[in-house]
């Protein structure tokens, strides 16, 4: 079969949404012919296509060699027709949804949302065009069920982003440190590293011992500069340190040195009143868990169905409730030592095993198949 991969935040971004279309894709490749397409309208100048691949390929630090970069009118200001004829090429289509919906003419499309859009598609034509994806998956349930009482539709499948246990093998010592990953970027489900900078400091004034021992490290991408220097306003005179445009093995060095890992999105939203502006799912904070590292997090959107039952009372509502399990952990790291092996565990349900059984059964085609 042949398969096209298409998201409009390609080429520009490189987060967790990118990762798990390029997760989905690569797993496909090996049974189906695959190309990713790029808006040729999107490219920043003087980068080709090729040029592209190549810095997917070191953000997920592996080959993307199976997987064919293709251009694309998708996305761009060419005629509605020429989009339309375009798709007929391919066997099934695989969009990342922003939120817009278009035809497609090929023989099975795939619509994932990844954004718990809470926009009603009232109008005929809206609803006529996501008629024409059979098969809607999401990130996670708590996408899911904003989708579905907002959009009135049938999610058939929950495709949690993967993490790949094998990353996270290697040896390390733990450090005193707190991690948070996540984009630098102030809009929608900003990350809130300002409150993450907040709280350590709290921390760090009503115990004197946290400023002399602990580290705050904040990692990403950088895509609002205006923002980041701000954050590092803010952080001045406090043991707190910013790593930007990190390679993948970099990053993955940093989980397993971290001993706690803090996440701040949504904080001070009402998640059933803006849905978009809370965690959708939170990858970091798996991939956190399976190299050992304890999440203290904010309990909101997706985070629930991370922790699960066995780790919600990692979960925080408030401030001083997060920094109360902090502390409580920093204080006795026998209790940190203690939850490694259950947080690890943990993750293992985000594996690759049940993520690679779940995409090759998604691309049976049997559309009909509700998820489990």
């Amino acid at each position: 079969m042949k398969i096209c991969f298409f998201s409009p935040y390609f080429p520009n971004h490189f987060g967790g949404g990118e990762k798990h279309l390029l997760d989905v894709a690569g797993i496909t490749a090996d049974k189906h012919q695959v190309c990713v397409a790029v808006s040729a309208q999107h490219l920043p100048k003087d980068q080709t296509l090729s040029y592209v691949k190549k810095q997917y390929q070191a953000f997920m630090n592996r080959s993307l060699e199976k997987i064919e970069f293709v251009e694309t009118p998708l996305g761009s200001t060419q005629s509605a027709l020429s989009k339309l004829l375009w798709t007929a090429r391919y066997d099934a289509l695989y969009y990342v949804t922003d939120g817009s919906l278009f035809f497609s003419l090929a023989d099975h499309n795939f619509l994932h949302v990844q954004i718990p859009y809470s926009n009603r598609l009232s109008s005929p034509v809206k609803r006529l065009k996501l008629k024409n994806w059979q098969h809607i998956n999401t990130n996670s349930h708590f996408t899911k069920s904003i989708l579905e009482r907002s959009w009135r539709v049938k999610v058939n499948l929950v495709l949690h982003p993967m993490v790949d246990e094998c990353e996270f093998t290697r040896s390390f010592k733990k450090e005193r440190v707190i991690l948070s990953v996540g984009r630098f970027f102030k809009q929608l489900h900003s990350k809130r590293q300002d409150i993450l900078i907040a709280m350590f400091q709290k921390l760090c004034d009503r115990h004197l011992s946290v400023k002399s021992k602990w580290r705050l490290i904040l990692a990403g991408s950088v895509e609002d500069d205006l923002w980041l220097t701000d954050l590092k306003k803010m952080a001045k005179g406090y043991p707190i340190e910013f790593q930007t445009d990190l390679s993948r093995n970099e990053l993955i060095n940093l989980y397993q040195k971290a001993s706690l890992f803090w996440h701040a999105a949504g904080y001070g939203i009402d998640e059933q009143i803006s849905p978009e502006a809370v965690e959708h799912f939170g990858i970091s904070t798996v991939e956190a868990m399976a190299a050992s590292c304890v999440p203290v997090v904010y309990l909101a959107g997706g985070q629930r169905e991370v922790l699960g039952d066995e780790l919600v009372d990692l979960g925080w509502n408030n401030q001083d409730d997060c920094l109360a399990k902090t502390w409580q952990l920093m204080k006795q790291p026998s209790n940190i030592i203690k939850l490694q092996s259950k947080v690890k565990d943990r993750a293992t349900k985000f594996g690759a095993r049940v993520f690679e059984k779940k995409v090759l059964n998604m691309f049976k085609v049997d559309v009909g198949v509700a998820d489990d």
